[in-house]
């Protein structure tokens, strides 16, 4: 029997909905916000390591520059109406791609300032049909991890190359895995903006990454983005359906839309490649797989609750309440339970999928020790409390999967 995000997201207090917000609008309760921000702070740290700069930019835009952009006449369906404000038509965005590339039309961009990575988690909005909605998986509110590279086309395939890595990375501290990888190609039609040529050279490019990288991939023929083709990196759910969670993709269109250009070597003007990418897709849909694919037992370092703390009686309540502060104090998220047998409180834990239980009874109260229970069942002797931290504290540092 497959495991259902909806109702294991609701049951572990990760988010839920309300029909006075509205269909596939869900909140994110704490617990699956102290999971959510890991990930995001992670996710934010991988990328500035590897050269990203961090923007925020408006969820709004004018109506004129989806049209430039190629998103209105291309994906009108799928975007919210205009709303009118004065002489001014706003959209609430379904990419967050335009605002990029102005963002690198703001200021004059020399070569010896690219490659370009511009990163931000930002807010996108999907005019999805009320049939699609469910759960984290199809929403129309949506935070996407996105990055977009301006860089000269001799130093694109260098940046696809680079973005694969990344999201390698990214992937195996989520403990997730890719089942394969998929070129995503134009099909028939008239969808596609750029040009033959344009199409031509980045379908060349992204087919060199993928075999200099050693990467078995299929074709798949009218799945790449109404501007350019596509890599995606497919993962599977325990039913077996493989999902697209992380995707890099080449555009010559949108930079000559924006008329983007910058300062060549030889003193004239160029215009860049865009190179469009997302290591972990939505924070909505990548939970959604998450709790899945680990039964809500996430790993120890985006684990809501990485530490609950039970004593046995009243009298070591002070004893359990320093303990779980020096806890929060070395970075870890502890909770401490009092009500309540200590087997009713294990059992409640073991619900709640918390990696680490930490007993205290009158002899660990009375030596500053602490007896750990682990969520696969192993129970450790008893440690002094500063061990029992620094043990958790390494095992989340180290982003294992394993306690």
């Amino acid at each position: 029997m497959s495991i259902d995000h909806r109702r294991l997201g609701r049951e572990l207090d990760l988010f839920d909905s309300d029909p006075l917000i509205g269909a596939g609008l869900p909140f994110w309760l704490p617990g699956g916000a102290a999971a959510r921000h890991e990930i995001e702070s992670y996710l934010y740290e991988l990328e500035r390591r590897a050269g990203y700069h961090h923007v925020y930019s408006p969820a709004l835009g004018k109506r004129r520059m989806f049209e430039l952009s190629g998103h209105w006449d291309k994906f009108a369906d799928d975007m919210f109406p205009p709303m009118r404000v004065g002489d001014d038509e706003l959209v609430l965005r379904p990419s967050l791609c335009p605002h990029h590339a102005l963002i690198f039309k703001a200021r004059q961009r020399s070569y010896r300032d690219l490659p370009l990575r511009i990163a931000e988690l930002g807010p996108m909005y999907r005019a999805e049909r009320s049939g699609v909605l469910g759960g984290l998986s199809r929403v129309r509110s949506i935070l996407l991890n996105d990055a977009h590279i301006f860089c000269p086309e001799e130093r694109a395939g260098d940046e696809v190359a680079g973005v694969l890595r990344l999201m390698r990375d990214a992937h195996a501290a989520l403990g997730l895995g890719p089942v394969s990888y998929r070129l995503s190609l134009r099909g028939a039609g008239g969808r596609y903006g750029g040009n033959d040529a344009g199409w031509a050279r980045s379908e060349a490019l992204l087919r060199d990454a993928l075999s200099n990288a050693d990467i078995r991939y299929a074709d798949a023929p009218g799945e790449a983005a109404f501007y350019g083709p596509k890599i995606d990196m497919q993962i599977a759910d325990p039913a077996g359906r493989e999902w697209s969670l992380a995707t890099v993709q080449i555009d010559y269109h949108q930079p000559e839309r924006f008329e983007l250009e910058y300062a060549d070597a030889s003193g004239g003007r160029s215009r860049p490649v865009m190179v469009h990418r997302s290591l972990a897709g939505s924070m909505e849909r990548l939970f959604g797989h998450l709790i899945e694919v680990h039964g809500g037992a996430f790993p120890v370092w985006y684990a809501p609750v990485q530490l609950d703390v039970l004593p046995i009686g009243a009298e070591q309540d002070a004893a359990a309440r320093d303990f779980a502060q020096n806890a929060l104090a070395a970075g870890l998220r502890a909770e401490v339970h009092h009500d309540g047998s200590v087997g009713a409180r294990i059992r409640d834990a073991a619900g709640r999928k918390i990696p680490y239980v930490a007993v205290i009874g009158g002899r660990e109260a009375a030596d500053g020790r602490v007896a750990l229970r682990l969520r696969d069942g192993r129970q450790l002797d008893p440690m002094p409390g500063a061990d029992a931290i620094a043990l958790i504290a390494s095992v989340a540092a180290a982003r294992s999967p394993a306690l």
